[in-house]
């Protein structure tokens, strides 16, 4: 490809270093490979010097983050900002947690208290604002450090050459990137949030696979055929019998890949919400952050080869007079105008859950009886899951298909919809309606479950679980939260006794007590009214407190339908004919899952066709 003189190549000694604020690897400001990476930092310590000193020392204050309140201090010499703790926090991994390191440091480099907020991780940004605001206050600091100007994020080039360029980096687009790379390929990164991960961050990583070394010693037969079969059923066999058998057939190797990059998994396979099987393989560190720490550190190791732009986003695809795509504009920070040169697009921008006023359009098919409106929450990160994504395939002649198929998830949190608190997957819980009974199979695929929710009064129930899951309430669960955290947000409700659990949460003692006693007997042996089966390796009988119960609703999780894709992961027209440079990966594609997803199985997706994506892109590229 020819480079213009004011384009960036990525081909080794000849990439630009980027001082002048550096690359945007991540939370602009921040960290190395999530922000600012070797720039010596500027203070205002000589601007503030004539000042009267302010009272030197550490100052504490409580503030709510988005998953729980915590404690930060602020260390004040008597004229600068020293130092920043917010190691108490419990925010999410990949979010918050990094929002608030970002931030942090770039508070101390530019010694102000103003901060924009990462976009993707507001409610952390706020409350990092609202502790600095606090402790300057005490320090009696706050009148200079007020006026000090917000910090200019880091400039960025116009043009960039590449030979892939991939859309989102969420986990999708970051296994396509890293795939396009072992490949051979120089690889740009576009991600329109401050946050790099997308919703793969806050996914519990449950990643679905046939794998006989870990099922084989907890006795669990499986097989390929049988994947790929209850696949289709899960998705009334409405999914493209060719993309489910290269899911199937495929997945167990992007565990293996995942592995070669670091990822840790279990030895113990589980079952995720809505499975319909024992493979669910999760990572050994909590959530499926896990996953894009392992890919930021293959970034940070073959910077040479990927670039990773945050606050990115990408407006069209650039399209030679063949029609063939070869380049994306963008816009940066939501004004500089950035153009990709490359040989190859992948698009793995996520779904459409996010955009209420688009999934009501399209909303046609299993749930065109409930009104998708803002009464029901979305699960993925805002502003994610806007599905500009396929807008952009689609202006590049690629057919849209299955938009119809939505999925909603029960584990929704009622205002919001995101996953928090309590979650459904695993064992050893009962869902109770506001009566306090059992209504439904806690193993029913999501549809099953979410169609008997909003048969209940108000459309909600309840997660009953108790000391079986939380043996300690200090002890972070899976997804980092504990169950101190939950009440001291008063997300959930607690009691000693079934009795009191009953009272806390409104509804007769005698049905939860009995809804409590029916799931036992299955545990221990009995047949089920509603189908649950019991696995004798996971489940257990509940029967002492502490009870914990929290508040669930369903909400909307993952829209199935998107770029029409061929088992290379090419885009293609209504024909069924690629568009030339063309691919797609993830959320953002759509008939591999039909009109119900697995649970479990969009890991596995964005793995396996996110590493399909970025392999044939860059073969077509450096063809």
């Amino acid at each position: 490809m020819t480079r213009t003189s004011d384009s960036v190549p990525l081909n080794g000694i000849s990439r630009r270093t980027f001082c002048k604020g550096a690359a945007v690897l991540g939370i602009w400001g921040g960290l190395a490979s999530f922000g600012l990476a070797g720039c010596a930092p500027h203070t205002r310590a000589e601007e503030l010097a004539d000042s009267a000193p302010w009272k030197a020392g550490t100052y504490t204050t409580e503030v709510t983050g988005h998953n729980a309140p915590y404690t930060m201090t602020v260390t004040f010499s008597d004229d600068a900002i020293t130092a920043i703790d917010t190691s108490a926090n419990q925010e999410s991994l990949g979010v918050g947690a990094d929002a608030l390191k970002a931030l942090q440091q770039q508070a101390i480099d530019n010694q102000t208290i103003n901060i924009d907020a990462v976009t993707g991780a507001t409610l952390s940004s706020l409350s990092l604002q609202t502790g600095l605001e606090d402790c300057a206050k005490q320090a009696q600091a706050f009148e200079v450090l007020s006026e000090a100007p917000v910090p200019e994020k880091p400039a960025v080039e116009e043009v960039y050459d590449a030979d892939v360029c991939v859309v989102g980096g969420g986990g999708s687009g970051l296994a396509a990137a890293i795939a396009a790379v072992q490949a051979g390929a120089s690889v740009i990164v576009l991600e329109k949030c401050g946050i790099t991960g997308g919703s793969t961050n806050v996914s519990e990583g449950a990643l679905n696979a046939v794998d006989p070394e870990r099922q084989e010693p907890q006795g669990i037969e499986d097989s390929i055929p049988t994947f790929y079969e209850t696949t289709m059923k899960g998705g009334h066999n409405t999914n493209n019998p060719e993309l489910v058998h290269f899911l199937t057939d495929n997945a167990l190797d992007s565990v293996h890949w995942l592995e070669s990059l670091g990822v840790e998994f279990k030895d113990e396979i589980g079952s995720a919400t809505g499975s319909l099987g024992q493979r669910s393989h999760y990572p050994a560190t909590p959530s499926g952050n896990t996953y894009i720490r392992s890919f930021q550190q293959f970034i940070d190791d073959n910077a040479d080869a990927i670039m990773l732009l945050n606050d990115m986003q990408a407006k069209e695809l650039i399209l030679d007079d063949a029609g063939a795509v070869v380049g994306v504009k963008a816009l940066y920070d939501g004004e500089q105008e950035v153009t990709v040169n490359c040989g190859a697009v992948v698009i793995a921008t996520g779904g459409f859950g996010g955009n209420v006023e688009y999934r009501q359009k399209v909303n046609t098919g299993v749930w065109k009886e409930v009104v998708l409106d803002d009464s029901i929450g979305c699960t993925n990160i805002k502003p994610c899951a806007q599905g500009e994504g396929m807008v952009l395939a689609e202006n590049a002649g690629a057919e849209l298909i299955c938009l119809s198929d939505i999925q909603l998830h029960p584990c929704g949190t009622p205002g919001t919809g995101l996953m928090e608190d309590i979650r459904t997957s695993g064992r050893n819980r009962i869902f109770v309606n506001t009566d306090g009974k059992r209504f439904v199979n806690e193993g029913a695929e999501r549809d099953v479950l979410c169609k008997n929710i909003f048969a209940q009064p108000d459309g909600t129930y309840w997660i009953v679980v108790n000391t079986l899951r939380y043996p300690d309430p200090d002890e972070p669960d899976a997804n980092g939260a504990t169950i101190n955290n939950m009440l001291a947000l008063g997300h959930i409700v607690t009691g000693d006794t079934v009795e009191a659990l009953a009272g806390e949460m409104g509804v007769d003692a005698a049905n939860l007590q009995a809804s409590i006693d029916a799931y036992n007997a299955v545990v221990e042996g009995g047949a089920d009214e509603f189908g649950f089966v019991a696995d004798n390796t996971a489940d257990a009988a509940m029967t002492e407190g502490p009870w914990y119960a929290c508040r669930k609703v369903p909400t909307v999780h993952h829209t199935m339908g998107g770029i029409r894709v061929n088992v290379e992961s090419e885009a293609c027209n209504a024909d069924g004919e690629p568009i030339p440079g063309l691919y797609a990966a993830g959320e953002c594609t759509g008939g591999i899952h039909g009109e119900n997803r697995l649970g479990g199985n969009a890991i596995a997706d964005c793995m396996t066709f996110g590493r399909n994506a970025g392999t044939n892109a860059a073969k077509y590229a450096l063809a």
